[in-house]
């Protein structure tokens, strides 16, 4: 679940915005921990996508689907609150 502690500070990836990615917001994507728990998430419950989540810029892009209500319904689950970016 979501909540993790601003302390633990990893080096974050930049997430490039592809015009054929969806990108959505996570507020509460405070750390790498948080970043790799929704990329889990997402490219588990949709096989044959690339996911990048950078919890600097708070963005989440995905490559390889166009159901974004699934995958905002992966992310919630993951216990995250994705909005549109």
């Amino acid at each position: 679940m979501g909540g993790c502690s601003p302390h633990q500070s990893q080096a974050s990836q930049a997430v490039d915005r592809h015009t054929d990615a969806l990108t959505l917001r996570v507020d509460d994507m405070t750390c790498g921990h948080c970043a790799g728990t929704i990329k889990k998430a997402i490219e588990a419950g949709l096989p044959g996508t690339t996911v990048e989540a950078d919890p600097a810029s708070k963005l989440v892009s995905i490559r390889g689907s166009t159901d974004l209500t699934l995958i905002k319904a992966l992310v919630t689950e993951a216990g995250y609150t994705p909005t549109n970016a």
